[in-house]
């Protein structure tokens, strides 16, 4: 081979590797992908509306009304068990507070082509010292994590997606993990709870990332091992690429 040539192939292999392994090379150039992906979305999303705006209005307008009209309903509701359980924290002289806060955010691309299971995602104020929840339809749906001080999903078959949760109506308490593969395992279940397939598994709240009863999935098979039992389970989530996810900011 022509010294040249193979010079050539060195310098183009250790580019990329640097592109790959430097945070210095990747931070620019995801920050400047996804500004770049953010104006095609808005723009997409532009065109969208004024479609519908202009060509099915009164269609749209009818079923926006019907929605308004269960949210008005939905919200009527939450704000009277609200009020009543403030009443009740008085009553008691409760210094407990509650405010929770959830934060509609978009999908941006995925980090890696192939990679289903961690998409880029636009946070306004993001705060990339700490790590987030993230739902889907009510549906626990992954995490958020910081990478190059950027909003980074892993959805639930992540390797690297990992929460606290109850499995079956004992409310066993176990850690959640992705396999990478269609189901996800629950670890670290204590021995003396008796848990079976079928068993629906939900968030317990007590790992600072989500509320408690949030659905993640049922369980399809249980092993034990070293004074512990292990479930395999089937999220109810599915990675449909989804426009936007809801992502909790605070609990309380």
């Amino acid at each position: 081979m022509n010294k040249k040539v193979f010079n050539f192939f060195i310098l183009i292999a250790l580019f990329l590797s640097g592109f790959y392994y430097t945070n210095v090379i990747q931070k620019p150039i995801i920050y400047t992908l996804n500004n770049v992906k953010i104006g095609y979305h808005n723009t997409v999303e532009f065109v969208q509306n004024g479609f519908i705006k202009y060509f099915f209005q009164a269609s749209q307008i009818s079923l926006l009304q019907n929605k308004l009209l269960r949210y008005e309903n939905n919200h009527l509701v939450m704000q009277q068990l609200a009020t009543e359980i403030t009443d009740l924290y008085k009553e008691n002289n409760s210094s407990l507070k509650i405010d929770p806060r959830a934060q509609l955010v978009r999908t941006i691309s995925y980090q890696k082509f192939g990679d289903l299971n961690r998409i880029w995602i636009e946070v306004d104020d993001y705060n990339d010292s700490r790590i987030y929840g993230l739902t889907y339809k009510e549906l626990v749906a992954g995490i958020v994590i910081p990478k190059n001080e950027k909003p980074l999903a892993l959805l639930n078959r992540d390797l690297q997606s990992s929460y606290a949760v109850f499995v079956g109506s004992n409310d066993a308490p176990g850690i959640a993990h992705g396999t990478n593969g269609e189901n996800i395992i629950i670890k670290f279940i204590p021995a003396w709870f008796s848990i079976a397939t079928g068993d629906e598994v939900t968030t317990s709240g007590l790992d600072d990332l989500f509320f408690k009863g949030l659905k993640v999935g049922k369980v399809l098979s249980v092993t034990k091992a070293q004074g512990y039992q292990n479930a395999m389970v089937k999220p109810y989530f599915e990675t449909n690429d989804p426009n936007y996810f809801h992502m909790i900011r605070r609990l309380k």
